[in-house]
């Protein structure tokens, strides 16, 4: 944005046509108001519910890690006197810090769906917890949580797709503000005025900014999410006893559009509940932008199964966006690599990590696997290079292209255009049920683990509480 002088404002007037009209926050609630259950088809609700499953394999899988541990003694010393809705592991809470729990459960590993956009990216499994959280307090169907949360993941998707959010420092989970405000108000069946107030309130509250993306990488990484959905949970009850909210909060005088320098709009009388085949899964434990480049290196090592010693250099050639998040560009060097959000995001790491293990996984971003002087050694090696080829080609695409040279001279290389879990190449029902699995080993015995995913797997037969038992104490 254009500097201004000292004293003068940066919000400029806004039109009187703005005023005069619907706003954008008010499109969200009537496409959140209008569409049923109906509207989600079955191969839509299908892959949602497989996203629902790896959800919970991720939240399972990150049950006792230390920041996890904070957040659970937050919910348990200020989560009550209502303590009605489930903190997934352990016990109960009220719903604003279920969804708090929640939500942390599910983004902290790093290993959730993703959403990905020319400008940037988000993970809609963002709004998992806070949605689930709302369902189980006010008794929903499984129905009524299926279409709740496929509102917030169609909001969260054309929010980001709308506008460069990370190109301008503003935070992926910026449009999830909006997402919450619409995903919860559904579930709490609220109408298309507090609906409109919901998403307001929500969207003022929440513009997180990149910087928590950027080396050296924090544990509020992985949290970031779960502050908005406590904010945004409360925002939308109080939403729902008549508080009001900002109307033109995207669009109006130093609103979202102008924080952005970027305009914000979204033909929401045409929205649709279609965003579940362009989402992505990941096949590895790792930042979604090294999703393609993991599994190149995977790939080349299968054909010439050469000993990781051996190396002399890897090149890696990947998209612009790869390059900046973990290579090397606009976030940072990517090579002093110590700590788990270190390793998820340092695309040299998990090159490194792959060639040496076989797969990149949650035993991967342990601190003692990523002290150990071969994975150090190797990372070292990595040299990250973006590929304007290859940067023209996505998001319908995620092409990379690894060259391994050895100390003896020969040389190995091979491209991929996309990755087990990529839209290309969608999960199965199969797929998704071996990951809960791994993830999921030793934290859930076998007939809970069947029992968890029948209940996903049926979820329009049966009530949130039904699915929730099984994730109280997971005995």
């Amino acid at each position: 944005m254009k500097s201004q002088p000292v004293g003068e404002s940066h919000c400029a007037e806004k039109p009187a046509a703005i005023i005069s009209g619907q706003s954008q926050a008010e499109g969200i609630a009537k496409f959140a108001s209008r569409v049923t259950y109906d509207d989600l088809a079955p191969e839509h609700r299908d892959r949602l519910k497989i996203s629902i499953l790896d959800s919970l394999a991720c939240a399972i899988n990150a049950i006792g890690a230390p920041p996890i541990a904070a957040c659970l003694a937050q919910a348990k010393e200020f989560g009550g006197p209502d303590r009605r809705c489930t903190l997934i592991g352990s016990g109960k809470a009220d719903v604003v810090y279920a969804a708090l729990y929640n939500t942390a459960l599910v983004r902290y590993i790093d290993f959730m769906d993703s959403y990905l956009a020319g400008g940037g990216l988000n993970h809609p499994s963002d709004n998992m917890g806070a949605v689930l959280a709302a369902c189980e307090h006010k008794g929903r169907s499984g129905r009524e949580l299926l279409t709740a949360l496929a509102v917030a993941y169609q909001v969260e998707v054309l929010m980001t797709a709308s506008a460069p959010f990370m190109e301008r420092g503003f935070d992926l989970t910026t449009p999830l503000t909006y997402s919450l405000g619409a995903g919860v108000a559904k579930a709490l069946a609220l109408d298309e005025a507090k609906t409109a107030a919901a998403v307001e309130i929500c969207g003022q509250t929440g513009i997180p900014l990149l910087v928590v993306r950027t080396t050296p990488i924090s544990q509020w990484k992985g949290l970031s999410s779960s502050q908005l959905a406590l904010s945004c949970v409360n925002a939308v009850f109080l939403a729902a006893r008549g508080v009001t909210g900002p109307k033109y909060v995207i669009e109006g005088s130093c609103g979202l559009a102008q924080a952005l320098d970027h305009p914000v709009h979204v033909k929401w009388e045409q929205a649709k509940l279609d965003c579940f085949d362009r989402l992505s899964l990941k096949s590895y434990n790792s930042a979604v932008p090294t999703q393609s480049a993991i599994f190149c290196i995977l790939e080349l090592h299968k054909m010439h199964p050469f000993d990781p010693a051996e190396i002399a250099s890897i090149e890696a050639d990947v998209v612009q966006s790869t390059y900046d998040y973990t290579g090397g560009g606009r976030f940072g060097p990517k090579t002093n690599v110590h700590t788990k959000e270190d390793a998820d995001h340092s695309l040299p790491y998990v090159l490194a990590a792959a060639l040496l293990d076989g797969d990149v996984q949650p035993a991967q971003l342990n601190p003692e696997r990523i002290s150990k002087q071969d994975v150090q050694n190797l990372l070292l090696k990595v040299s990250v290079r973006p590929d304007k080829s290859f940067t023209a080609s996505y998001p319908a695409q995620f092409r990379s292209r690894m060259t391994v040279k050895l100390k003896n001279g020969q040389s190995f290389s091979h491209e991929v255009s996309d990755y087990p879990g990529f839209p290309t190449r969608p999960f199965t029902w199969e797929e998704i049920g071996a990951k809960f699995d791994k993830l999921t080993t030793g934290r859930v015995g076998t007939q809970l683990s069947r029992d968890i995913k029948d209940a996903v797997r049926s979820l329009e037969k049966i009530e949130v509480s039904d699915l929730t038992k099984l994730l109280e104490d997971l005995n």
